[in-house]
């Protein structure tokens, strides 16, 4: 199979798999909202496992475009692609970067929605451990801390 045939062939099962990884990161926000944590775990499997699929593909294209002349030191994949003059390539790898942008978006929300669950949990904890009455401090990471009798606050 000659190196752009089968670049082809590699972009449109990243397609496919990024496709079915937005579908996933859309049940997996769901499962989030839910709390469902039995739905979670397979949720976060299948993700992983087109993640990786997607990783093995990307070294791959990567081989297959330095046969075909690309170096990595002179930019970005896409630039060589689009400077090729390949019509139906530059297509694919642009719907494949497309795929993946909105894959960024959707896995950020779900963090942000984990973040949020985070936070809940622990208001809970303190509520339960009877610590929500003493105040607050934020830490570097910007994380709330209750202020309590183990927290130093300084030293000499």
């Amino acid at each position: 199979m000659a190196p752009i045939d089968e670049l082809k062939q590699l972009l449109d099962e990243d397609i496919q798999n990024l496709r079915d990884l937005t579908s996933t990161l859309h049940a997996e926000k769901e499962a989030l909202r839910a709390s469902d944590i039995k739905a979670i775990e397979p949720l976060t499997q299948a993700k992983n496992s087109l993640l990786e699929q997607v990783r093995e593909r990307a070294k791959r294209k990567i081989h297959l475009l330095v046969a075909m002349g690309y170096r990595p030191q002179t930019g970005e994949p896409s630039q060589f692609i689009r400077s090729a003059g390949i019509g139906e390539l530059t297509a694919l790898w642009q719907s494949a970067e497309e795929e993946l942008k909105a894959c960024k978006e959707l896995n950020g929300r779900n963090g942000r929605i984990v973040g949020h669950l985070q936070q809940r949990l622990g208001r809970l904890t303190d509520i339960f451990r009877g610590s929500a009455g003493h105040a607050k401090l934020y830490g570097a990471s910007g994380q709330q801390t209750s202020l309590g009798h183990k927290n130093i606050l300084g030293s000499a």
